[in-house]
């Protein structure tokens, strides 16, 4: 276990006044003071740190006292959500790139071994396992499993053998299973009786939870460069439509119970991240035009963006008015939800320590940096030690959880009212 006080994220307040520093019993603060009062307190240190052995592109959930997470080298872990000691640990023969779901008894998670898992809540102990056919990535930048999703006493998940299975909580059994066209990474999405789920076809599928039958099917419009247009991550339903972005440089909405389009935006770079909802605004970030976008949900007019160094491909959350994202920089940002105004920043080990590896000063690729040149394996390499943020944080009162490419598992503490 690492426990430091020596993560000291980057807090930017955009606003007029001052920010001070002020020492109690060793622990820095940083006040922002403005002309009409305080405004903000902040507690600097990183509450806690945990190195696993892997990449943690997985998302972490929050089970009472516990955060639970997976790792690249092949365990999924229990942290106290309090001080990051390990509670237990389960050991799969594969990297557990997905994220896990929770109930009461037991916790539900796959690895890149093409299986899903069924392990105890308390103690880690395995309950049962369902096999796939076997897993597979369809190129480097496809870096999640399709994560389980839990309702009516059945876990729903997707596989690279082209299928979503519908199984039995409780034994692993398997109740339905829907063929689709092609690799399913994606996590499943329900409302209601309805599950929501794309492939790398570029199929979006509207499915009835009871029996796996097929309600309706939309299909992404395509490029010339990506013309399956894949559905690589997940979706996002409200009231009324299904969000969601693919790699044919598009983020669409969908009417959910027609499987009609509503509108569509033509990003110019892969949409991965499955977009976030709040009010009226739907956030998510961009692969190549390293940029983070809010739109309005219902006419898909864009309300503001923010330029970033590197891709984003996780989800973001929404605490207050603020809203939080990880970045393949390694940098975790909080920004104004109404305005896009950066107001927070994290820095992961990884991103301090190797940050100008590829960076320059102005914080753009350095001479001789080339992303996509002939040697782009390295290139990801290298970006990857920046301890790139895939994983989308989870947050539980004002401590905010998320997992890096440098191994780490974070807990910080973020702005609050």
């Amino acid at each position: 276990m690492d426990i430091t006080q020596q993560f000291f994220p980057l807090l930017k307040f955009n606003t007029k006044g001052m920010i001070k520093k002020i020492n109690i019993k060793g622990v820095l603060l940083l006040v922002l003071i403005s002309n009409f009062g305080l405004l903000f307190a902040q507690e600097s240190e990183a509450v806690w740190r945990y190195q696993t052995g892997g990449r943690v592109y997985s998302s972490p959930a929050i089970a009472g006292e516990k955060v639970v997470v997976g790792s690249g080298d092949s365990c999924l872990y229990a942290f106290n959500k309090a001080d990051g000691k390990v509670l237990w640990k389960f050991k799969t023969e594969g990297a557990v790139h997905s994220s896990p779901a929770v109930n009461d008894a037991y916790v539900f998670f796959s690895s890149t071994d093409g299986n899903l898992y069924a392990v105890d809540h308390n103690t880690g102990s395995f309950k049962w396992k369902f096999s796939s056919n076997g897993e597979k990535a369809k190129d480097i930048w496809d870096y999640y499993l399709s994560s389980p999703k839990l309702a009516k006493g059945l876990v729903f998940w997707g596989s690279a053998d082209n299928s979503l299975y519908a199984v039995e909580q409780t034994t692993g059994a398997l109740k339905w299973k829907f063929k689709a066209e092609d690799i399913i990474h994606a996590t499943p999405e329900i409302d209601g009786d309805t599950l929501y789920i794309g492939d790398f076809n570029g199929n979006l599928f509207a499915l009835n939870i009871n029996d796996g039958k097929l309600i309706w099917s939309f299909r992404t419009v395509g490029d010339r460069y990506f013309p399956k247009g894949e559905i690589q991550k997940g979706v996002s339903v409200d009231d009324n439509s299904v969000y969601f972005g693919s790699r044919d440089y598009n983020i669409y909405a969908v009417n959910k119970r027609t499987g009609r389009g509503v509108w569509n935006l033509k990003e110019g770079s892969w949409v991965i991240s499955t977009p976030t909802i709040h009010k009226k605004m739907i956030f998510y970030g961009t692969s190549d035009t390293h940029e983070f976008v809010c739109l309005d949900k219902f006419s898909g007019k864009k309300l503001w963006k923010v330029a970033l160094p590197m891709r984003v491909y996780s989800s973001a959350v929404v605490i207050d008015d603020f809203v939080y994202f990880g970045c393949f920089d390694g940098i975790l940002r909080g920004a104004d939800v109404n305005t896009g105004e950066i107001m927070y920043e994290y820095q992961t080990r990884g991103s301090r320590e190797n940050y100008s590896k590829v960076f320059g000063s102005e914080g753009k690729f350095k001479p001789g940096f080339e992303l996509y040149g002939n040697d782009y394996l390295e290139s990801e390499r290298l970006i990857h030690t920046l301890g790139s943020i895939l994983s989308t944080p989870a947050v539980d009162k004002n401590i905010i959880y998320f997992g890096s490419s440098d191994g780490g598992v974070y807990a910080a503490k973020v702005i609050t009212k």
